[in-house]
């Protein structure tokens, strides 16, 4: 009964930190999408600030409960290299991806009328994906849905590397508990930074996918799934492979040659 009861508070803590980061990080894009002028138009880190700190501020407050994977990516990588439970992965991913929709209903919620009008002004349905990039992403300016897969692969792969490198229990650099989290909030506004406008920078399946289902249900229809290009695979699979080649990377060429520190054990007084 106990195992049950942890175990469904570790899926509520999975839920609730996506929740967070989505909808603070989507919200963030409602203000970039639909304001003229927007405040972040040219200070667009800013906008990965918002988003980094939606990532801290979701492991602060779930990181006790269930270690605040908040990420498929996460979760997959953790079972291959670190012994996470594998009978967890699914309902783990689920509960995620339930956080994306249900932090895309909140920010709906906040934001459906600016939407309304940002579509009528622009003169484009929601069908024809009119605001779609406040909730899910898409390929940018000159890249295909295979180059987005390869660019996902990689940003991912590095969110992990350095996330197994701050996490890693033999790596005295990194920061300690109180302050990994603010370090992972920094990767990923970095990540979002250098590599935004490729295509809104997923590296999460789950921050993705949960509002990508959400606006399929709201009206997006087929803007949303498939997507133009078929697109709505690229932020599942390429974050999937990219946290089991980043993860991977750290796992095998950095950790096996980080000192383990020993201490001698101390003679005993005469």
């Amino acid at each position: 009964m106990l195992k049950n009861r942890q175990f469904l508070g570790e899926l509520i803590s999975e839920c609730i930190a996506v929740i967070i980061i989505v909808m603070v990080g989507d919200s963030v894009a409602a203000m970039y999408t639909l304001y003229d002028p927007s405040p972040y138009k040219f200070s667009y880190w800013g906008v990965c600030i918002v988003w980094g700190l939606g990532v801290t501020i979701a492991i602060y407050i779930t990181g006790s409960v269930s270690g605040t994977h908040a990420n498929p990516a996460v979760s997959i990588a953790l079972a291959l290299y670190r012994d996470f439970p594998w009978r967890k992965v699914p309902a783990y991913c689920a509960a995620q991806v339930l956080g994306g929709f249900i932090g895309a209903a909140l920010v709906y919620a906040l934001y459906q009328p600016v939407i309304d009008h940002y579509n009528q002004i622009q003169g484009v349905a929601r069908a024809d994906g009119g605001a779609a990039g406040v909730f899910f992403t898409h390929a940018g300016d000159f890249i295909t849905p295979l180059h987005a897969f390869m660019d996902e692969t990689i940003l991912t792969g590095l969110l992990l590397f350095g996330i197994f490198a701050i996490t890693c229990e033999y790596n005295t650099v990194a920061p300690q508990a109180n302050s990994s989290a603010l370090i992972i909030g920094l990767l990923v506004a970095s990540i979002g930074a250098c590599s935004g406008y490729l295509e809104a920078w997923a590296i999460n399946p789950a921050r993705d996918f949960g509002p990508r289902l959400f606006c399929y249900l709201m009206g997006w229809g087929s803007s949303a799934l498939p997507a133009p290009g078929s697109f709505w695979w690229v932020p599942i699979a390429g974050p999937v492979c990219g946290g089991v080649l980043g993860a991977g990377g750290y796992q095998f060429l950095i950790r096996p040659f980080i000192p383990r520190q020993t201490t001698l054990p101390t003679p005993p007084t005469p």
